[in-house]
């Protein structure tokens, strides 16, 4: 599959010349990040009780340490940056990754990450966070409101764009040069060194299918005893053919004590 593995994606480019992208400063960005509405993490959501188990450092949140790890040492090896996190089918609990792995990357100063959730056809990431949003991040990339307005941030390192409703027309919005353009600002503005794309899964519609070309990696999410080893294949390949798959991850596995 090397073969069919493309180029390095092209960067998010603005191609409206009346309102071209403009760098910031070191402390312009500094200010940017400080300027982000916090998450309200007094929600229930973020007791030890729920999905969050990367919101504390230790304990069974560690396999999200360890990923985040990985994911950082073969994203600084090779020179990624954007990254989706993708599923074959519905269910197997991407969302969740994304969302661990992002309070996992805030125990990492040195580092700046932007969590954006491009799966519009759902509100999963908001859900997962507990959050109430007014907004879409299709209303960012048509205009309607900046990111700096609708991104939440966590601690001083990590910022989410999520969506309050789904988003009609999300297929057409993600392959738009809107899109493209919204992101070349973002990024121009927060210099992530990381942006997780929470992407919705292959098999249900062709938003992802549109819009993995964007990405340097993606990687899988996959659910023990639920996900088939002909759709896991399936989707490494199609996968293949967009962008560079950085793994596989198994998750909702049934681990057993060594005690």
């Amino acid at each position: 599959r090397e073969d069919t593995r493309p180029d390095s994606p092209p960067p998010f480019t603005a191609q409206d010349t009346s309102a071209p992208v403009q760098p910031v400063s070191g402390d312009d960005t500094e200010k940017a990040w400080a300027a982000l509405r916090p998450l309200d993490t007094t929600r229930p959501a973020y007791s030890r009780k729920s999905n969050l188990v990367a919101f504390q450092p230790g304990g069974v949140g560690s396999a999200y340490d360890i990923l985040r790890t990985r994911l950082v040492q073969q994203a600084e090896t090779n020179g990624w940056r954007r990254i989706a996190i993708v599923s074959a089918g519905a269910e197997a609990g991407k969302t969740t990754t994304a969302a661990n792995l992002a309070f996992s990357l805030s125990r990492q100063s040195d580092y700046r990450s932007l969590v954006i959730d491009f799966d519009l056809r759902r509100v999963s990431l908001a859900k997962t966070l507990d959050q109430e949003v007014p907004h879409t991040m299709e209303d960012v990339i048509e205009g309607r409101i900046p990111f700096s307005e609708h991104a939440l941030r966590f601690g001083t390192n990590v910022a989410f764009g999520l969506n309050g409703k789904p988003v009609r027309q999300s297929a057409e919005l993600l392959q738009s040069q809107r899109a493209k353009n919204a992101m070349a600002e973002i990024e121009a503005t927060y210099k992530p060194d990381f942006i997780i794309f929470d992407v919705p899964p292959l098999f249900t519609a062709d938003d992802s299918i549109g819009f993995l070309r964007n990405v340097d990696c993606a990687l899988i999410v996959v659910a023990a005893e639920e996900t088939p080893m002909a759709q896991i294949d399936t989707a490494e390949r199609q996968v293949a053919e967009l962008t560079r798959v950085m793994g596989v991850v198994l998750n909702k596995c049934r681990m057993t004590s060594d005690d």
